[in-house]
């Protein structure tokens, strides 16, 4: 090994390779290699111990000749593990081909080539590459060449480089590439940065949005809430924002957008830029409006529901109570729209809805509300009223709306409503209350002539009341077995022999007494208890009619027995009295059902199919209270009863006079002409009973006879012939 004390000083200067991480620029090398020239050799040891840098000293042969002890520190080698070494222990496995090929064709400066690469590494002694950054300096002198290495770990500083790359390639992904549209604005506002999914939501390029604020593209009434967002983050208000406004795309198509805004601060809090991030929620809004729509609207006629209707009372019993005045509710009801329905069909029953609402909605005022209320009701809202008369003329108004024919999938059909009314102030603390008391309304107009409104009053909730009672207290007695069937005698007015008993049921309600079935009748037909009752009394009926006159030599009486309209048309009708005739071994032509003109015209083709399985059974049919529905010759031929009952209002008129007589003997005659038997209702008086006689009619019944008996006095009428 060559001493170096021995060589002469080194007559060159150190030549700046590559500045240190320090920021130093190589002065302290350059600085070594002047005391290197001007040190005697002898102390070069010392020289390059005392410098700040991990330092080697090579020969030209690349052979080390001294390393310090931050050279050593860095690589793990011991100072005698290195000196005497080819610098080739220190070069990675990729740099040592270079290495050699380097000394082969360039003998004299193969050392300082393989410094040469970025991303430089030196070998460690635990086999680790050592991230380096590596500064040299020739030293000529006359004996040869040497050369200072100066060795810094760039672990931590090219760590930090990736880190810095790494996030700066993830900000481009987040940023750049992102598909939420992204904006970063200057302090003033001024956009410095826009993102492709931001120009392709606005329709606007880059270069048309850089160095802009959001007016551009801000619809024109929407513009300022940006601002303001801008001033309250400016000073402090907030700490973020969140808000929506319209955007006018470069098309000119307007959208809803959800703008999130947050500053970026340095270290002392001063705002740098804002990020804003925003989303385009133009068909989520829509999704919302039309789902918002849907949830308050009825789905067939677009109208309020019942929900919408409540708050919008809600919020106009509010006026009234700020600013006086009085409102009403109107429950409108379409009277036999069942019949639409089972005529003519769902479909065309919707579209009459339909065509209905349509035409209330153009009569409704600007500030009223039309809601549908199910089914075939609906409901008004009326505001701003002055007088109860106001929201009769009102109601008089849509009834005669409603009443216009319609032209529904080429049938021309009539409709006709009623109207339930209640009138409302400050007072009213109940919506509830409103609703049912306008339901006890319509209940009134319905129960008296159909087509008219009427106004609420008090006396009308405690009869709604009452009536609720007593429908849950007729069911418990049907459930209890407490209703029973009584029969009254159907006389044959030439001979006043008994040839037939109507089938009646009767109630004796333990605190009331006997409640007439006019006043529970009705009220079982608006509920499902109708069908169970009708059940009943013809089971009971048939089985009862089935004994009377069994060991007599009287003539068998016959049984009529009344059936409701849902009774009529339910599907099991036929089969049930099939099997209960059978079970009860009654012949056919001793039962005689009872239906009303109304029960029959509901569904004219359904009526006549029924009537004719009945008549194939044997089975009679009688038309209760002829004369007071809207009879039709047409139809009286079709439906061909075996019995026409004339109506009660005939016989005993409330004024007798020669125009009653008329219209009497009249349905009389044509009975005769069509060969059906007439039966006049409610005799009560001999005179009563002459007249009938003396104008033909066949058979009679009424108090005047008797009234209905329980079925264990049927036995005793039978053939029995009355006195008058």
């Amino acid at each position: 090994m060559t001493d170096l004390s021995e060589r002469p000083r080194a007559t060159s200067r150190i030549r700046e390779t590559r500045s240190a991480r320090d920021g130093s620029d190589g002065a302290s090398l350059e600085g070594a290699s002047a005391t290197f020239r001007s040190a005697h050799p002898s102390s070069w040891n010392g020289l390059l111990e005392a410098l700040p840098e991990a330092t080697a000293l090579l020969d030209g042969l690349g052979v080390v000749h001294y390393v310090n002890g931050l050279l050593t520190e860095l690589t793990g080698y011991e100072q005698h593990e290195l000196i005497g070494q080819d610098v080739q222990i220190l070069v990675p496995e990729h740099l040592r081909e270079r290495l050699v090929r380097a000394r082969r064709e360039r003998p004299h400066t193969a050392v300082a080539s393989i410094w040469n690469y970025e991303d430089l590494t030196i070998l460690g002694r635990n086999g680790e590459n050592i991230p380096v950054e590596v500064s040299r300096s020739p030293l000529a002198v006359e004996e040869g060449s040497w050369v200072i290495v100066a060795i810094r770990d760039v672990s931590t500083h090219r760590a930090n480089e990736q880190a810095r790359a790494d996030a700066e390639l993830r900000f481009r992904v987040a940023f750049e590439n992102n598909m939420a549209p992204m904006t970063f604005a200057d302090a003033n506002d001024r956009i410095i940065a826009v993102n492709d999914a931001m120009c392709e939501m606005v329709g606007f390029t880059k270069e048309e949005l850089l160095g802009c604020d959001s007016t551009p593209f801000t619809y024109p009434d929407d513009v300022g809430i940006t601002e303001s967002t801008h001033q309250r983050l400016i000073s402090g208000e907030v700490e973020q924002e969140r808000y929506i406004k319209r955007y006018l795309r470069k098309d000119g198509r307007v959208i809803d957008v959800e703008v999130s805004r947050s500053p970026a601060r340095d270290a002392d809090g001063k705002i740098l830029y804002f990020v804003f991030s925003e989303r385009d929620i133009t068909e989520e809004r829509a999704l919302a409006a039309q789902l918002s729509h849907q949830a308050l609207h009825d789905p067939l006629t677009g109208l309020a529901n019942r929900a919408l209707f409540e708050d919008r009372l809600g919020h106009a019993h509010g006026r009234v109570v700020r600013q006086g005045g009085i409102g009403a509710v109107l429950l409108i009801d379409l009277d036999d729209f069942k019949g639409v329905n089972d005529t003519h069909g769902h479909f065309v029953g919707d579209q009459l809805l339909t065509a209905i609402a349509n035409r209330l909605e153009l009569v409704t005022r600007t500030a009223d509300t039309l809601c549908r209320f199910g089914g075939d009701e609906f409901l008004y809202l009326a505001e701003g009223l002055v007088s109860v008369e106001e929201a009769e003329v009102l109601a008089q108004r849509l009834i005669r709306v409603i009443a216009e024919p319609y032209n529904i999938a080429g049938f021309l059909i009539e409709q006709r409503a009623s109207i339930g009314i209640v009138i409302w102030d400050s007072a009213c603390t109940s919506f509830s209350e409103t609703i049912q008391n306008v339901d006890a309304a319509l209940y009134e107009a319905k129960r008296n002539v159909r087509g008219h409104h009427v106004v609420f009053t008090p006396t009308m909730h405690q009869n709604a009341v009452s009536r609720f009672s007593l429908v849950q207290e007729l069911r418990q007695a049907f459930n209890a077995g407490d209703l029973v069937m009584h029969y009254q005698p159907i006389a044959d007015l030439t001979t006043s022999e008994v040839v037939g008993f109507e089938a009646l049921m009767r109630w004796n309600h333990p605190e009331r007494g006997w409640v007439p079935p006019r006043d529970f009748i009705p009220l079982a037909e608006q509920s499902d208890l109708i069908v169970e009752l009708g059940s009943f009394a013809l089971r009971e009926s048939i089985r009862e009619a089935s004994k009377w006159a069994e060991d007599s030599s009287s003539r068998r009486p016959y049984v009529t027995v009344n059936l409701s309209a849902r009774q009529f048309l339910d599907p099991g009708l036929v089969p049930t009295i099939k099997r209960l005739l059978r079970e009860s071994s009654l012949r056919p032509e001793f039962l005689i059902l009872e239906i009303t003109e109304s029960v029959a015209l509901i569904d004219i083709d359904e009526t006549m199919t029924v009537l004719e399985h009945l008549g194939n059974l044997g089975v009679g049919i009688a038309l209760d209270d002829f004369g007071t529905g809207f009879s039709s010759l047409s139809y009286l031929a079709r439906l061909n009863p075996r019995i026409i009952k004339i109506d009660q209002s005939f016989v005993r008129p409330v004024d007798d006079s020669l125009r009653n007589d008329t219209l009497l003997e009249t349905i009389i005659s044509m009975g005769q002409k069509l060969d059906m038997t007439t039966l006049a209702e409610g005799i009560e008086t001999e005179p009563q009973f002459s007249r009938l006689r003396r104008l033909g009619c066949e058979l009679g019944q009424g108090y005047l006879f008797s009234a209905a008996v329980p079925n264990d006095q049927v036995e005793a009428m039978v053939g029995q012939v009355f006195t008058t």
